[in-house]
Protein backbone atom coordinates (compact mmCIF):
# COMPACT_ATOMS: atom_id res chain seq x y z
CA UNK A 1 0.00 0.00 0.00
CA UNK A 2 1.37 3.40 -0.99
CA UNK A 3 1.96 5.46 2.21
CA UNK A 4 0.81 8.76 0.68
CA UNK A 5 -2.55 10.33 1.21
CA UNK A 6 -4.13 12.54 -1.42
CA UNK A 7 -6.02 15.68 -0.55
CA UNK A 8 -9.33 16.71 -2.08
CA UNK A 9 -8.73 19.19 -4.86
CA UNK A 10 -8.94 22.75 -3.62
CA UNK A 11 -11.16 25.17 -5.49
CA UNK A 12 -8.76 28.07 -4.93
CA UNK A 13 -5.86 26.30 -6.66
CA UNK A 14 -3.63 26.27 -3.57
CA UNK A 15 -1.49 23.27 -2.68
CA UNK A 16 -1.09 23.89 1.05
CA UNK A 17 -2.31 21.29 3.53
CA UNK A 18 -4.95 22.16 6.08
CA UNK A 19 -6.22 19.72 8.69
CA UNK A 20 -9.67 19.86 7.10
CA UNK A 21 -8.17 18.66 3.80
CA UNK A 22 -7.11 15.29 5.21
CA UNK A 23 -9.37 12.51 3.88
CA UNK A 24 -11.51 10.69 6.42
CA UNK A 25 -9.60 7.47 5.64
CA UNK A 26 -6.41 9.00 7.03
CA UNK A 27 -5.99 9.29 10.78
CA UNK A 28 -5.76 12.96 11.65
CA UNK A 29 -4.12 11.99 14.93
CA UNK A 30 -1.25 10.42 12.98
CA UNK A 31 -0.82 13.57 10.93
CA UNK A 32 -0.78 15.72 14.03
CA UNK A 33 1.88 13.47 15.58
CA UNK A 34 4.10 13.74 12.51
CA UNK A 35 7.32 15.64 13.03
CA UNK A 36 7.57 16.62 9.36
CA UNK A 37 5.33 16.79 6.32
CA UNK A 38 6.20 16.59 2.64
CA UNK A 39 3.60 17.95 0.25
CA UNK A 40 3.26 18.65 -3.44
CA UNK A 41 1.07 18.70 -6.52
CA UNK A 42 1.20 16.26 -9.43
CA UNK A 43 1.19 17.38 -13.04
CA UNK A 44 -2.37 17.02 -14.26
CA UNK A 45 -1.58 15.22 -17.53
CA UNK A 46 1.27 13.06 -16.24
CA UNK A 47 0.89 9.28 -15.98
CA UNK A 48 0.96 9.54 -12.18
CA UNK A 49 -1.44 12.47 -12.16
CA UNK A 50 -3.94 10.49 -14.20
CA UNK A 51 -3.59 7.51 -11.84
CA UNK A 52 -3.89 9.36 -8.52
CA UNK A 53 -7.30 10.20 -7.04
CA UNK A 54 -6.29 13.87 -6.79
CA UNK A 55 -3.34 16.03 -7.76
CA UNK A 56 -2.41 17.30 -4.28
CA UNK A 57 -0.55 14.85 -2.04
CA UNK A 58 1.10 14.79 1.37
CA UNK A 59 3.32 12.38 3.27
CA UNK A 60 3.98 12.52 7.00
CA UNK A 61 7.21 11.38 8.65
CA UNK A 62 7.64 10.73 12.35
CA UNK A 63 11.32 10.27 13.14
CA UNK A 64 12.92 12.99 11.00
CA UNK A 65 12.39 16.68 11.57
CA UNK A 66 11.38 18.90 8.67
CA UNK A 67 14.93 19.97 7.82
CA UNK A 68 16.13 16.37 7.81
CA UNK A 69 13.20 15.16 5.70
CA UNK A 70 13.83 17.89 3.13
CA UNK A 71 17.56 17.10 3.08
CA UNK A 72 16.93 13.37 2.60
CA UNK A 73 14.58 14.17 -0.28
CA UNK A 74 17.30 16.24 -1.95
CA UNK A 75 19.86 13.44 -1.43
CA UNK A 76 17.58 10.85 -3.01
CA UNK A 77 16.92 13.09 -6.01
CA UNK A 78 20.70 13.54 -6.35
CA UNK A 79 21.43 9.82 -6.16
CA UNK A 80 18.65 8.90 -8.59
CA UNK A 81 17.97 11.85 -10.89
CA UNK A 82 15.05 11.31 -13.26
CA UNK A 83 13.62 13.99 -15.48
CA UNK A 84 10.05 14.81 -14.51
CA UNK A 85 9.83 12.11 -11.82
CA UNK A 86 7.26 13.50 -9.32
CA UNK A 87 8.37 14.31 -5.80
CA UNK A 88 5.48 12.11 -4.64
CA UNK A 89 7.50 9.09 -5.78
CA UNK A 90 10.75 10.34 -4.26
CA UNK A 91 8.82 10.91 -1.03
CA UNK A 92 8.11 7.17 -0.78
CA UNK A 93 11.84 6.60 -0.35
CA UNK A 94 11.97 9.35 2.29
CA UNK A 95 9.24 7.47 4.15
CA UNK A 96 11.41 4.35 4.29
CA UNK A 97 14.43 6.34 5.49
CA UNK A 98 12.16 7.77 8.17
CA UNK A 99 11.23 4.24 9.21
CA UNK A 100 14.92 3.32 9.40
CA UNK A 101 15.48 6.34 11.65
CA UNK A 102 12.97 4.87 14.09
CA UNK A 103 15.77 2.97 15.83
CA UNK A 104 18.44 4.68 17.89
CA UNK A 105 21.26 3.48 15.62
CA UNK A 106 19.36 4.44 12.50
CA UNK A 107 18.52 7.89 13.81
CA UNK A 108 22.18 8.49 14.67
CA UNK A 109 23.38 7.31 11.26
CA UNK A 110 20.94 9.63 9.49
CA UNK A 111 21.83 12.57 11.72
CA UNK A 112 25.57 12.05 11.25
CA UNK A 113 25.22 11.60 7.51
CA UNK A 114 23.13 14.72 7.03
CA UNK A 115 25.50 16.70 9.24
CA UNK A 116 28.37 15.68 6.99
CA UNK A 117 26.48 16.84 3.88
CA UNK A 118 25.66 20.15 5.55
CA UNK A 119 29.28 20.65 6.63
CA UNK A 120 30.68 19.88 3.18
CA UNK A 121 28.16 22.20 1.55
CA UNK A 122 28.80 25.07 3.93
CA UNK A 123 25.33 24.71 5.39
CA UNK A 124 23.69 25.08 1.97
CA UNK A 125 22.95 21.47 1.06
CA UNK A 126 19.33 22.03 0.02
CA UNK A 127 20.25 25.13 -2.00
CA UNK A 128 23.13 23.74 -4.07
CA UNK A 129 22.76 23.36 -7.81
CA UNK A 130 22.20 19.86 -9.16
CA UNK A 131 25.76 19.77 -10.50
CA UNK A 132 27.24 20.86 -7.18
CA UNK A 133 25.19 18.30 -5.25
CA UNK A 134 26.26 15.54 -7.62
CA UNK A 135 29.92 16.45 -7.16
CA UNK A 136 29.55 16.57 -3.38
CA UNK A 137 27.73 13.22 -3.16
CA UNK A 138 30.31 11.62 -5.43
CA UNK A 139 32.99 12.66 -2.94
CA UNK A 140 31.18 10.92 -0.05
CA UNK A 141 29.62 8.03 -1.94
CA UNK A 142 31.22 5.48 0.39
CA UNK A 143 29.76 7.11 3.50
CA UNK A 144 27.62 4.53 5.40
CA UNK A 145 24.59 6.85 5.42
CA UNK A 146 24.79 7.59 1.70
CA UNK A 147 25.19 3.89 0.95
CA UNK A 148 22.23 3.03 3.17
CA UNK A 149 19.96 5.49 1.39
CA UNK A 150 21.31 4.43 -1.98
CA UNK A 151 20.51 0.77 -1.33
CA UNK A 152 17.10 1.45 0.20
CA UNK A 153 16.05 3.40 -2.88
CA UNK A 154 16.48 0.38 -5.15
CA UNK A 155 13.15 -0.90 -3.86
CA UNK A 156 11.61 2.16 -2.19
CA UNK A 157 11.86 4.33 -5.27
CA UNK A 158 11.01 1.87 -8.01
CA UNK A 159 8.87 -0.93 -6.59
CA UNK A 160 5.53 0.87 -6.28
CA UNK A 161 2.50 1.59 -8.44
CA UNK A 162 3.27 5.28 -8.89
CA UNK A 163 6.75 4.51 -10.25
CA UNK A 164 5.31 1.81 -12.50
CA UNK A 165 2.87 4.35 -13.96
CA UNK A 166 5.61 6.94 -14.50
CA UNK A 167 8.05 4.60 -16.21
CA UNK A 168 5.42 2.69 -18.16
CA UNK A 169 5.95 -0.67 -16.45
CA UNK A 170 2.82 -2.80 -16.47
CA UNK A 171 3.79 -4.86 -13.43
CA UNK A 172 4.02 -8.59 -12.98
CA UNK A 173 1.87 -10.69 -15.30
CA UNK A 174 1.76 -14.14 -13.69
CA UNK A 175 -1.36 -13.44 -11.65
CA UNK A 176 -3.02 -11.96 -14.75
CA UNK A 177 -2.44 -14.90 -17.09
CA UNK A 178 1.09 -14.18 -18.21
CA UNK A 179 2.56 -11.85 -20.81
CA UNK A 180 1.33 -13.93 -23.76
CA UNK A 181 -2.15 -12.60 -23.15
CA UNK A 182 -1.11 -9.10 -22.07
CA UNK A 183 1.05 -8.03 -25.00
CA UNK A 184 4.47 -9.55 -24.46
CA UNK A 185 5.99 -7.41 -27.22
CA UNK A 186 4.28 -4.06 -26.60
CA UNK A 187 7.21 -2.45 -24.80
CA UNK A 188 6.81 1.24 -25.56
CA UNK A 189 9.30 2.91 -23.25
CA UNK A 190 12.47 1.58 -24.96
CA UNK A 191 13.49 1.85 -28.65
CA UNK A 192 13.15 -1.23 -30.82
CA UNK A 193 16.40 -3.21 -31.02
CA UNK A 194 18.18 -3.39 -34.38
CA UNK A 195 17.72 -6.45 -36.52
CA UNK A 196 21.33 -7.40 -35.87
CA UNK A 197 20.46 -7.98 -32.21
CA UNK A 198 18.33 -11.00 -33.13
CA UNK A 199 19.96 -14.35 -33.83
CA UNK A 200 19.96 -15.42 -37.45
CA UNK A 201 17.31 -18.03 -38.23
CA UNK A 202 18.63 -21.22 -39.76
CA UNK A 203 16.87 -22.52 -42.83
Amino acid sequence: MIPIFFKPRRTDGQARLDNDDVPDSTSRRNVMKASALLTGVLAAQSAVGLLAPSLAWALDVHHLNQKQADAVLVLIKTLYPHKNLPDAIYALAVKDVDGFAGSADGKQLVADGLSKLEAKSGGKWNKLSAAARHKLVASVIDDPFVQKVRNMCLTSLYDNELAFAHFGYQGEAFSKGGYVFRGFNDLTWLPNPPASASPALSS
